[in-house]
Formats: C-alpha cells, sequence, structure tokens
C-alpha cells in the first residue's frame, strides 16, 4: 500500500516529466528507489502502476488539444480532411512502437527496468540533444504540412524509446526536427501520438497487473496518482511549448547528462543506495 505523499510524489514526477524529453520512466524508476517502494514482491504491480499513472498525462494533452482533437474526430466523419490526414499520420507513426511492443515487452521489462540501464539511456540521449541543440533552430514544416513518411520516420524513432530512460518525448521530438518539422510541431505531434501510445501501454498493463495492482497498492493512491500527473502534465507542456521555441531541446541533454553522471557517481562511492 502506497502513502499519500509517495503517491503525489510518483503523479507529480510523472507528470511533469511525461512530455519533457528527460525520461518519465527513467525517472519514476529511479524515484521509486529512492523511495525503497521496489520491492520484490510488489514489483509487478508497481511497474503496473507506473504504467497506468500515464493516464492522466493523456487526459491532460486531450484537455489541452482539444481543438485539434476535435479536428481529427470530424475528419473521422468525414467533415474535416486536414483532420484525416492528421489521423492517418497519427496511426502511422503509432504502428512501429505497437508492433515492436507486443513483441519485446517481456523481456524490456525483464531485462531494462533497472538502474544502471536507465542512466545508461539518459546519458546517451542527452548527448544526442546537446548535439542537436548545436545545429541551432531551422525552420520547418507544421503538423498538417507533413507527409506520411515523416510520420512513419517519427514512429521509428518512437521505437528506440521502448529502453527506459531514453524517453518518448525526446526521440518523437528530436526526430521529427530531424526529419523537417519546426520545434513546436514536432512536439504538438509528439503530444497527440502519445495518446494512443500511452493509451495502449495503459490497457496492457491493465488487463495484465490490473487486478494484482489494485489489490496490492489500492485504488485511492492509483486514482490520486492519475490526477496528479494530470495537473502536472497540463502544466509542464504549456511550459514546455513556450521553452522549446527559445532555447530548443540543449538544455534538457544538459540536464540529462547531469543527472546521469550525479546519480552514477553517487552509486559508485556508495553515498546512496537504490532499491
Amino acid at each position: 500500500m502506497l502513502t499519500w505523499w509517495q503517491v503525489v510524489i510518483l503523479g507529480l514526477v510523472e507528470g511533469i516529466t511525461e512530455y519533457l524529453p528527460v525520461s518519465s520512466t527513467g525517472h519514476l524508476i529511479l524515484v521509486s528507489s529512492l523511495l525503497h517502494l521496489d520491492h520484490p514482491a510488489t514489483k509487478d504491480a508497481l511497474d503496473a502502476y507506473l504504467v497506468v499513472m500515464q493516464g492522466g498525462a493523456i487526459l491532460a494533452v486531450v484537455g489541452l488539444y482539444w481543438p485539434r482533437v476535435r479536428q481529427m474526430v470530424n475528419g473521422l466523419f468525414g467533415r474535416d480532411a486536414e483532420g484525416l490526414r492528421l489521423v492517418g499520420h497519427i496511426v502511422v507513426a503509432f504502428l512501429p512502437a505497437a508492433v515492436a511492443g507486443v513483441l519485446l515487452n517481456h523481456a524490456i521489462k525483464a531485462r531494462l527496468f533497472g538502474v544502471w540501464p536507465v542512466l545508461a539511456a539518459m546519458a546517451a540521449g542527452g548527448l544526442w540533444m546537446v548535439w542537436l541543440g548545436r545545429r541551432g533552430s531551422r525552420e520547418g514544416a507544421g503538423v498538417t504540412a507533413m507527409s506520411w513518411r515523416t510520420a512513419l520516420g517519427v514512429g521509428l524513432f518512437q521505437t528506440l524509446a521502448m529502453w527506459p530512460g531514453t524517453s518518448r518525448s525526446m526521440v518523437t521530438i528530436a526526430g521529427g526536427i530531424l526529419l523537417g518539422l519546426n520545434a513546436t510541431s514536432a512536439a504538438e505531434f509528439s503530444f497527440l501520438l502519445g495518446v494512443p501510445t500511452l493509451g495502449a501501454a495503459c490497457l496492457h498493463d491493465l488487463a495484465g497487473a490490473g487486478p494484482a495492482m489494485f489489490r496490492e497498492l489500492g485504488t485511492g493512491p492509483i486514482l490520486l496518482g492519475i490526477a496528479v500527473a494530470a495537473v502536472a502534465a497540463a502544466v509542464a507542456v504549456r511550459w514546455l511549448v513556450a521553452f522549446l521555441g527559445r532555447h530548443g531541446l540543449g538544455p534538457f541533454g544538459w540536464y540529462r547528462l547531469a543527472v546521469a553522471t550525479t546519480l552514477a557517481a553517487l552509486l559508485l562511492s556508495g553515498a546512496i543506495r537504490l532499491g
């Protein structure tokens, strides 16, 4: 059973980091270890909870981008050609990670949901974003002007985020910029793509470990965590869009490098113990 303050901390971490290019899963794994929550007896339930909390982030994006969501719904009913085109692009971008998730989910949870794999992925992603930031900002296409090839490319980049610590937002935003989108549009497409991607992950874990998760952690803490994550994610998304337009991805790269190297040094020196 989680205490209310542990739930609030996990919800804040999930909401703030889900759409920032810093890896929400990586931060949640590290914070769970620092809070000594990853006991062997409840590890499966906790892992599922860390995924299900993403439902709060989904609600935040649907609310913030409701006009775009409504455009896509109208497109499905034949009332908006641009909306239908965007739906098609999201489907194309969603498929690579969906297929890879079905094939590799169990292997990834068994081998990569640990502190050292997360720190390695955070450091590697940090280096990539620092490099990308030094390329400078460039003009690019908007969401509705992108091609299906660009959407597929973003989807292929998204499969890299299956390694915890990589960050789905990082690879989709950075990938979109590399493929010709401007930073704001790359972020918007990343947020919209997150709705089916995160939603599928939530449903998958609910179907598998859901009963054990509710039994071992409690319904109240789970719902509170989702609510906290929704509010935190809404604030983070609004801030990120403005920040990217001014500063790009570089500062997030330096942040990731600082977190990875600091925690690695503290672990190797014995100053902290995780788990």
